[in-house]
């Protein structure tokens, strides 16, 4: 089995992730790191050899097959190009791109040099969704009426709490669909294989103002700065957006970075004419199966009962977040020949919907995908 050479640029809490998950396929030496800030030791405290704050630097000299990208949305175009452009597969974290414009070159010089590419909605490597998928495709829950749910955090519930991905010159004209609505309706459209065809969005941004720490912060911490400065905000706490979907279902989706208690849960609930399904980031391992003249069912993982390939693990042993990433990077890497993982194809496609649904709440009224 070939071993192949990876350079992962940025160090923050997903690029940290990216490196434990690909480090436990075994096939994988991360070989270099690059970062803005404290490279050599963020590099030191992963084992990895090789530090640098350039990527480009880093592409040169260390000519790797893979690069993974982990940094901010408004630096995907220009590092994924260059990537591109010197024959290195690439992976990307969500959202792909800072703009739709940019994600079509990207996908456009993908396919033409044939290269890998792929963008992290890990929620599709669930062995549970992966499930769903398959019983969803053998019409076991008949047609699809309706598909609601959403995906709730907490993490910026005060206006102390900052992150880059609240200014929109570096996250984009969307910040809380772009960043977690994308996997919902992602995950939405990979189970069904249903489109959203139409969409009618309402923003609200409670805080007008928050308070940035003058040091710099990771997402998710919860460090505090008695030293900040007021920075206005200009994108969307929360989001309530309706759907149409191709064969005429409805929905809706709530999404919210500010829901207090409520960490990482994302959860749906797709409705047939023979039964629903419903599954919750909270209870990852359990579909939930809805019938109405018979008891209904609950359906733990167990690959004895899976249809599904991507579990790795014996029932009762639970397989998270990291295994999510494990199983994505596994398919990248390895290429199978049923594959799940989302393409720069997919990315492109949330960049669409979340325009889409920005114009929405700008214009309040539906508007459709495909003009």
């Amino acid at each position: 089995m070939k071993k192949f050479r990876t350079g992962i640029i940025g160090a923050g809490f997903i690029g940290v992730a990216h490196v434990e998950a690909l480090r436990r396929l075994g096939s994988v030496d991360v070989v270099a790191l690059v970062d803005r800030y404290n490279v050599e030791d963020k590099a030191k405290k992963l084992h990895i050899d090789q530090a640098y704050n350039d990527y480009k630097i880093m592409i040169d000299e260390v000519k790797p097959d893979f690069i993974h990208i982990c940094t901010p949305n408004n630096t995907h175009f220009e590092i994924a190009k260059y990537a591109l452009e010197h024959n290195i597969n690439v992976v990307l974290e969500k959202p792909m791109t800072f703009s739709v414009e940019e994600a079509k070159i990207l996908n456009q010089i993908a396919i033409d040099k044939n290269l890998i590419n792929a963008v992290n909605f890990h929620n599709r490597l669930y062995p549970s969704n992966i499930q769903m998928k398959s019983m969803i495709k053998e019409n076991s829950i008949g047609d699809i009426i309706s598909i609601t749910g959403g995906y709730l955090q907490d993490w910026l519930l005060y206006d102390t709490d900052y992150s880059w991905r609240l200014n929109a010159k570096e996250s984009g004209l969307t910040r809380a669909v772009a960043d977690i609505g994308s996997h919902w309706m992602d995950l939405v459209e990979y189970l069904t294989g249903l489109e959203i065809t139409e969409v009618f969005a309402e923003f609200k941004t409670h805080y007008k103002n928050r308070k940035k720490p003058l040091s710099n912060v990771e997402s998710f911490s919860n460090k505090k700065d008695d030293q900040y400065q007021e920075i206005p905000i200009d994108t969307e706490d929360l989001a309530l957006i309706m759907f149409r979907f191709s064969n005429g279902a409805i929905g809706n989706a709530n999404i919210s970075q500010m829901a207090a208690g409520h960490k990482n849960n994302l959860n749906l609930l797709i409705s047939g004419t023979k039964s629903s399904l419903q599954w919750s980031l909270t209870d990852l391992e359990t579909i939930k199966v809805g019938q109405r003249d018979q008891a209904n069912l609950v359906i733990p993982k167990d690959p004895n009962i899976f249809a599904a390939s991507s579990t790795e693990y014996p029932a009762g042993h639970t397989e998270g977040f990291p295994d999510a990433i494990k199983h994505v990077f596994k398919e990248v890497y390895h290429q199978p020949k049923e594959k799940h993982y989302a393409t720069f194809k997919d990315g492109l496609r949330q960049m669409i919907l979340c325009d889409k649904i920005y114009e929405s709440s700008k214009k309040q009224q539906w508007i459709k995908i495909k003009e």
